[in-house]
């Protein structure tokens, strides 16, 4: 087998195919070469992780079985895993089972994505001009350069262009065209636009799965295009608790107001909802709970359930399709396939980056003035590389917006794929318990890591998933995780007691509204009570829950250089710029006070707009 690095153990690899899908040998050694290959693109820590666990339950097997599981006839194999997947080791089995269901599903999809994507783009790729770093001279000079182009980097980089000052935008990621994304398979798509493939991983117990978008266009690229205007009641406590003047809910709406104006938000229509979000509707009208069609930046939209992969009709309108090419328009340029390695300064001043190419090599931006916008992940490994991530707060204070899962099986079609994404929310219990519930699938191949078993019963359950109605819930969490380190970051997680009941709370309540729109079981992701057909189950499931061996994932980490107006506490003053340096201003996820309580899309884009305004008037601009 191929790959970067050691690869999968091939034996125990193609045993675990054959076991977990009940395949026959030769398809299953067909399976292991497309799951090794995507392992090649994930962290070292996390193959050698994998490697392990695949070494650990073939060893196990032996022990139950007898021979490896490789060696073992279908049905006995079938009956080894499954007593496995039951035992101390199950999380283990769980755990491997992850990426092998992940490829499996994403090449079967492929024929169908094909069909989905044969259409015509809703609009052409907009204009950007990106130069590869390839391409760029060893040293140039500007006013501002921006490192990061997602949503934070773009507003700012749109807002000081169109002041006049000269403005480069430096991106690790590389740009994306509408035709690349509409043709290559999921599974490419997926790994060349997150971060080591959708590797990143918060470490703790439980960890929490953390993918974390780049390209040109940042997480705008792959997020789900829902937009929440930031809730007065977080933006007041930013301003009482954080002194963050610029979150004054009577200043902070025009600045939401225009953000939503640039990215053309509105409701999810019901003719691309799907039936996936009309269930989530459905059961939360019986319950008489609040509950409301999302509103997305996605005029165009086709519901083809891709965005989490690129949106292969434009229809998405992220970033690289409104903020940066109005700043190029301006007459930014965009370094694309750069990685940033420090902030340049001197005599207590910044004067620019210097920035690595693919092939190793360097070049430096001259600059008056340095905005960082890598991201709440990347910014205090920026910081710290660059001799300015002194401060005791910088990469503390991690929030992540935890999620957690539920299904429903219904006796009608839902075909969750089919549809938007992320298509309904119901925010009963939002404003009490910060529980966020919304409809939301994944491009189709991609979901079936909800499914519980191995073997006959795995397959059963795949070949009727399109019976199977999905919801999420994320909770606003405390700042409980931190990144460390210079080179890459290594995020850790722990999550708070209040927020564990919560997220089990949660569990509970979709599972309500699964019930009342009809399911006829719940899949509850909880070991040991992974089905339930009533809520009294589903509360005594909960109830008996160890959240550590949950399988928890997050998309929204912010806090890691907080902004406010305590010294002490607050890394970024309430201007945006970075305390103990002049020159650097500091406009993404990372200077949000604390979790902001929805997706934080248009929460980054305004506050990023609000700080470059100061800085426009700073600078003179």
């Amino acid at each position: 087998m191929s790959g970067a690095g050691p690869g999968l153990p091939g034996r125990a690899l193609v045993g675990f195919c054959a076991g977990l899908l009940h395949l026959p040998d030769a398809d299953a050694a067909e399976l292991a070469v497309a799951v090794d290959h995507f392992s090649a693109q994930l962290p070292a820590a996390t193959r050698r992780a994998l490697a392990a666990g695949l070494v650990a339950v073939d060893a196990a097997a032996v022990s139950l079985g007898g021979r490896r599981l490789g060696a073992l006839a279908p049905d006995r194999r079938d009956q080894v895993l499954a007593r496995l997947d039951r035992s101390p080791l199950g999380d283990l089995v769980e755990a491997v089972k992850v990426p092998v269901l992940l490829v499996h599903g994403a090449r079967l999809a492929g024929p169908e994505l094909a069909a989905r994507n044969a259409g015509p783009a809703v609009r052409p790729d907009a204009a950007l001009h990106v130069v590869e770093a390839a391409q760029w001279p060893d040293r140039r000079r500007t006013d501002v350069v921006v490192v990061g182009s997602g949503a934070g980097g773009a507003l700012v980089a749109r807002t000081v262009a169109r002041a006049g000052l000269g403005t480069f935008v430096v991106e690790e990621g590389r740009r994306w065209p509408v035709e690349e994304l509409r043709q290559r398979p999921a599974l490419e798509r997926f790994a060349g636009l997150y971060r080591d493939a959708g590797g990143t991983v918060a470490l703790g117990r439980p960890p929490v799965v953390l993918p974390v978008g780049r390209g040109v266009g940042g997480t705008t690229l792959v997020n789900s295009g829902t937009c929440y205007r930031t809730p007065t009641r977080v933006l007041r406590r930013w301003q009482a608790d954080h002194g963050l003047h610029l979150a004054d809910p009577a200043s902070f709406g025009a600045h939401l107001d225009a953000v939503e104006e640039l990215v053309q938000v509105g409701p999810v229509p019901d003719a691309v909802m799907g039936a996936n979000g009309r269930v989530a509707l459905r059961g939360a009208a019986a319950l008489g709970w609040s509950a409301h069609p999302l509103r997305r930046n996605a005029p165009g939209c086709g519901g083809c359930c891709q965005c989490a992969i690129g949106c292969p009709r434009n229809a998405k309108f992220g970033v690289h399709l409104n903020a940066l090419p109005d700043a190029c328009a301006a007459g930014a340029v965009i370094v694309s396939d750069a990685r940033v390695e420090r902030v340049l300064h001197g005599a207590g001043r910044a004067s620019g980056i210097r920035a690595r190419r693919p092939d190793g090599s360097v070049f430096e931006i001259l600059a008056d003035h340095v905005v960082v916008a890598a991201g709440a992940t990347e910014t205090p490994p920026l910081l710290r590389r660059s001799g300015l991530g002194r401060h005791p707060e910088v990469g503390r204070n991690l929030a992540l917006h935890p999620a957690l899962s539920a299904a429903g099986w219904f006796d009608e079609a839902v075909d969750p794929t089919t549809g938007v994404l992320q298509s309904a929310g119901v925010d009963e219990l939002h404003r009490s318990q910060r529980i966020l519930i919304e409809a939301t699938s994944t491009p189709p191949g991609m979901g079936s890591m909800v499914l519980p078993g191995t073997g006959r019963l795995l397959a059963a359950q795949l070949e009727r998933s399109r019976h199977l109605a999905t919801l999420g819930a994320m909770v606003g969490d405390a700042p409980a995780g931190a990144v460390h380190g210079r080179q890459r970051p290594v995020l850790t997680y722990r999550l708070t007691a209040g927020d564990a009941r919560r997220l089990l709370q949660a569990v509970v309540a979709m599972g309500q509204v699964l019930l009342a729109a009809g399911a006829r079981q719940v899949l509850t992701g909880i070991p040991g009570r992974p089905t339930v057909s009533s809520v009294a189950e589903l509360e005594q499931a909960a109830a008996s829950a160890d959240i550590r061996r949950m399988h928890l994932a997050a998309f929204h980490p912010t806090g890691t250089a907080r902004m406010g107006g305590d010294p002490q506490t607050h890394p970024v003053d309430p201007r945006g710029r970075l305390r103990g340096v002049a020159g650097v201003t500091v406009a993404d996820a990372s200077v949000l006070p604390s979790c902001p309580e929805v997706n934080p899309q248009l929460t980054i884009m305004a506050l990023a707009r609000a700080v470059a305004e100061e800085l426009v008037g700073a600078l003179g601009g």
